[in-house]
């Protein structure tokens, strides 16, 4: 099975990539929409959206344990740190 990983990310103010975002291939993996992970955590569909887009500027420990808990993974496997390079 091949995953075409779409990343979300958040950018620093120099515009250097730090943190990837990986639930939407998380969600692809488990067969399963943002609406479908928003019912089943209670989370809000548009912080799901966020989180998948990379735009969500704070994500809540709530949030990634309910988001751990529903798809049996680690924080971890929801995001990733890229250090900077300079």
């Amino acid at each position: 099975m091949i995953f075409v990983a779409f990343y979300g990310m958040i950018l620093l103010k120099r515009g250097v990539i730090v943190i990837k975002f990986r639930l939407k291939v998380l969600l692809a993996m488990n067969d399963m929409t943002q609406k479908d992970l928003a019912e089943k955590t209670g989370i809000r569909q548009p912080t799901i959206s966020a989180i998948c887009t990379g735009s969500i500027k704070e994500m809540p420990v709530g949030v990634v344990n309910k988001i751990c808990a529903t798809l049996n993974c680690q924080p971890g496997d929801i995001m990733e740190y890229i250090p900077d390079e300079e």
